[in-house]
């Protein structure tokens, strides 16, 4: 007999369900059109960014650019280690089968290698969440693990249930039965977006490691209020409610229609301007590079916005960079 995680499907998560099923197909317009392919790069570093951010990661989306570009950053070497460790894995995304246990602790190998002494393998100790001194959660026996996560894998396999449902059910569960020693929040977040990816490749390209980044306080509420109840639905109407705000915010102009300073791939937000934003001191190449607009338009995006005096360029021509001015968010 087949182990079925305890949740309940509330009438909020079959209208999220309609909804997002809804908005899919017009994101992923989007990622055919011709700058499909820079959006797809964006939300990869963004996805990395976000994952990594959320256990304490201080490295910047630019950073993590020159990392992948293999130029030298100055950073802690372990946070170097774990950017280049999920480049690997995201590389690997096409690859990884979401219903292999197999796949699942090949890819945490990836992802922990000189990380941690059991990279791709269970823990072999206790572990729990706390709050300070406080136990937050306390994670079943090491030695039930393994037991466990084949029955999780089962009922992915054989579940009836939307893969929407599916994908937030195993996220809950994976936290819950928290498998190893280190990197269960990174590897959750991944495989509900490669349970995803076999609903819609659009959720490839759709950072669900972004969505809990900002919204960190509140994904740890549900799952905390869903372990409460034991009923993972509350995390379900979470997680499905988030995704559907993502694709809202997403779906945007179409990409092709950069109109100027207004416009851009993240709709409505110009993507020189963010970049900058994010990035102050950087330079036209490293504009060009991270936003995959070309020199010409960046170069008349920035003449564009230093004439509505939102950016500034500061320094000596050979090692000065563009900034946001301070007068733009007064």
């Amino acid at each position: 007999m087949v182990y079925v995680p305890p949740f309940n499907i509330s009438a909020k998560a079959v209208n999220l369900i309609a909804d997002i099923s809804a908005l899919v197909e017009r994101y992923a317009i989007r990622l055919e059109q011709k700058e499909g392919v820079h959006l797809r790069k964006v939300n990869r570093i963004k996805t990395i960014r976000g994952s990594l951010a959320i256990e304490g990661n201080t490295l910047s989306e630019s950073m993590i650019t020159d990392i992948i570009e293999g130029k030298t950053v100055v950073a802690p070497l372990r946070e170097i280690i774990e950017v280049k460790n999920a480049v690997k894995t995201y590389d690997s995304y096409s690859e990884l089968d979401p219903f292999s246990l197999d796949d699942m602790l090949k890819a945490h190998g990836i992802m922990m290698e000189s990380l941690v002494d059991n990279a791709g393998r269970f823990r072999n100790t206790g572990v729990g969440v706390f709050a300070g001194s406080k136990p937050v959660h306390i994670a079943p026996p090491a030695d039930r693990v393994p037991f466990l996560m084949a029955d999780l894998f089962k009922w992915l396999k054989s579940s009836k249930d939307h893969l929407l449902i599916k994908s937030c059910v195993f996220h809950y569960e994976f936290e819950f039965i928290h498998p190893f020693a280190d990197g269960n929040g990174r590897m959750g977040r991944l495989w509900q977006s490669l349970i995803l990816a076999k609903l819609n490749t659009v959720f490839a390209h759709l950072p669900v490691e972004n969505m809990v980044f900002s919204n960190q306080q509140k994904y740890y509420q549900a799952i905390q209020k869903s372990t409460e109840k034991t009923d993972s639905g509350i995390f379900i109407d979470f997680m499905l409610g988030e995704i559907l705000k993502t694709l809202k915010e997403r779906k945007g102009e179409p990409l092709n229609k950069l109109g100027g300073v207004n416009g851009g791939v993240f709709g409505g937000v110009n993507p020189v301007l963010e970049f900058i934003q994010n990035n102050p001191m950087c330079r036209i190449p490293s504009i060009v590079e991270a936003t995959g607009i070309s020199k010409r338009t960046v170069e008349r995006i920035i003449k564009e916005l230093k004439e509505q005096n939102k950016v500034e360029f500061v320094g000596a021509p050979k090692n000065g960079g563009y900034r946001v001015k301070q007068s733009f968010f007064n």
